[in-house]
């Protein structure tokens, strides 16, 4: 049997990640993994986390199943975090996931289930394994245009012109916040017009927000889901923790449905909860017990708000400083969308024989595509890149 097996392609960025470690230079700088970063390099346990994890060891007296779906008091406290009061929570089915991936996969498996001839309009570029997993699964994408590479903003023309052509029951998956791999995001006018053509073809939106609070804050990261499910008939959101929590390897998401049809939502529920059995039964509990705990406790919430604007101003201070660097080394303002962009990511706009080419001259290691991770960046590191984007004609 297994003499049938095929080679797969290398994961772009697993492969990165292996020939940083393998450069022995001092001054490489790593922009390829996407996982935030202190100025030291590490990806800390945030305070928060730390408190909870203590107060869980001291009261937790097992460790039973919790249920198909999770622990509902986690979902409640991810609802009230993605939607707030925008959606009446009787109109949400929602179930715990292995991470953000999780609640794509089974976002992804509920629209195959549902609709088989569903297509699923996807931003060019998105994130890969959006891509990677439909591929999987044997669905048909339609890319729309989303990236300017003149402007490295968004084509939002292209996009309109693009999602336009979508039919009832196809699906237009979106990036809440912090669009991956660009930095580039539609403003709330931008939006309004987005569900406007949902409404008027029929196409359910499916947002992916997997960086809420690393953008522009906590509400306003929110602001385009929230009204984008208060909008339309029927939705999917797939929401994640790995990054606002740093809980990176506990796995900890949240898929949503909601549908208008309140009567429509057990069977919703039940639907979700039997995708689950049939993936991994029982999702982890570990992290989502902690984002409970932090959600639900005042004093615990509070401090990871805090260390949560920490590090998103820790970002937006990188990218203002490489955007003025690079100015001030190029002479031209062109570079000014990294400012403006928000997230860990932007998409530089090199040629795949730029990086390559600062990969071996410099020791710079992002992916072949142009996108930076900015919390790889330090305040001594921003000058070496940037004197390395000018030096290579980008």
């Amino acid at each position: 049997m297994f003499e049938t097996l095929q080679s797969r392609p290398a994961d772009g960025i697993l492969a990165l990640m292996q020939m940083y470690k393998d450069d022995p230079r001092q001054t490489k700088i790593d922009l390829g993994v996407g996982v935030y970063k202190d100025a030291t390099g590490l990806t800390p346990i945030m305070r928060a986390v730390k408190a909870a994890e203590k107060q869980l060891w001291e009261q937790q007296d097992s460790k039973v199943y919790t249920g198909l779906a999770g622990d509902p008091a986690f979902a409640d406290a991810m609802i009230d975090l993605v939607l707030a009061d925008a959606v009446a929570r009787d109109t949400v089915a929602a179930v715990a996931t292995p991470g953000g991936t999780g609640a794509v996969r089974q976002a992804f498996e509920l629209i195959q289930m549902a609709r088989p001839e569903a297509r699923v309009f996807v931003s060019d570029p998105t994130w890969p394994n959006h891509i990677s997993i439909l591929n999987y699964l044997g669905v048909e994408i339609v890319r729309y245009r989303y990236f300017d590479k003149d402007s490295c903003g968004v084509d939002f023309d292209g996009m309109i012109e693009d999602i336009k052509t979508a039919r009832a029951g196809d699906v237009v998956l979106l990036h809440g916040c912090c669009h991956n791999p660009t930095g580039a995001n539609l403003n709330l006018t931008e939006w309004r017009a987005v569900v406007e053509v949902l409404n008027d073809t029929g196409a359910v939106p499916m947002v992916d927000i997997a960086y809420q609070g690393f953008g522009d804050g906590l509400e306003e990261d929110a602001a385009a889901t929230r009204l984008v499910a208060s909008s339309v008939p029927e939705c999917l959101i797939a929401a994640s923790c790995s990054k606002n929590f740093g809980i990176y390897r506990e796995r900890t998401g949240l898929l949503m449905a909601i549908s208008q049809n309140v009567q429509a939502r057990k069977l919703h529920q039940d639907t979700l909860a039997f995708l689950n059995r049939q993936n991994f039964s029982f999702p982890p509990d570990h992290g989502a017990r902690l984002v409970t705990m932090i959600l639900n406790d005042a004093a615990l919430r509070a401090d990871w708000q805090a260390e949560l604007e920490e590090v998103r101003n820790n970002m937006l201070g990188l990218r203002s400083q490489l955007a003025a660097e690079l100015q001030r080394l190029s002479g031209s303002d062109r570079f000014g969308f990294i400012a403006q962009h928000r997230g860990m990511f932007s998409r530089l706009g090199a040629t795949p024989e730029k990086v390559e080419e600062m990969r071996q001259k410099n020791g710079i290691y992002m992916v072949s595509d142009s996108r930076m991770n900015i919390a790889g960046l330090n305040e001594h590191t921003v000058p070496i890149l940037a004197k390395a984007i000018v030096d290579a004609g980008v």
